[in-house]
């Protein structure tokens, strides 16, 4: 089984990137978490644009999720919603949406900030936005609060009951695939 995991942050050291990293630690063997570090490259959605072949970035993201049984979203909150420049690249994602590679998907979304409500709000807009396009928006979620304080010196996530709450996202996430794996074999 293959997650897909993509950072709505840009920021090198970005605490929601490695939350996306300290997932791919508490996944079954079986599971393998991928991150996508495209972001950057999508350009500015663009009806004008929308024409075939599609922005390399684009594509790639696209195919990414397409390749993906599962998507794992972790999002830093930006005036109390989600970040620009992922918004953009689910623009470009949705469309079209009948069609697109989201649609049916199972995602999870966690996210960590260094205020009080770890992204909270941020996670709310990603699930209703990703909702609207179609995927399988699972109803947990984790939000880090003051990520600043549970992480050690080289950044790594050492708080053991956020360990334990990611864990518990990822462990539903996984579960939530399996049945329908079986169904479509079937």
């Amino acid at each position: 089984m293959r997650i897909l995991g993509i950072s709505g942050s840009l920021r090198r050291d970005s605490y929601n990137t490695r939350l996306l990293a300290a997932a791919a630690e508490r996944l079954p063997a079986d599971v393998e978490l991928i991150r996508w570090e495209g972001l950057a490259a999508v350009p500015p959605f663009d009806e004008d644009a929308e024409t075939e072949p599609a922005p390399a970035a684009v594509a790639e993201l696209r195919a990414a999720i397409a390749g993906a049984d599962a998507v794992l979203f972790a999002t830093p909150e930006y005036n109390g919603s989600v970040p620009g420049q992922l918004k953009n690249a689910l623009d470009w994602i949705s469309r079209p949406h009948a069609t697109n590679p989201l649609r049916n998907t199972p995602v999870a979304v966690v996210g960590a900030s260094t205020g009080g409500f770890g992204a909270v709000w941020a996670q709310a807009d990603l699930r209703r936005i990703l909702g609207r396009i179609g995927a399988r928006v699972l109803d947990t979620e984790l939000a880090v609060a003051h990520v600043h304080t549970r992480c050690d010196d080289g950044e790594n996530l050492i708080d053991g009951d956020m360990h334990q709450a990611l864990a518990d996202v990822v462990n539903e996430l996984v579960s939530y695939v399996h049945p329908r794996r079986e169904l479509a074999a079937a």
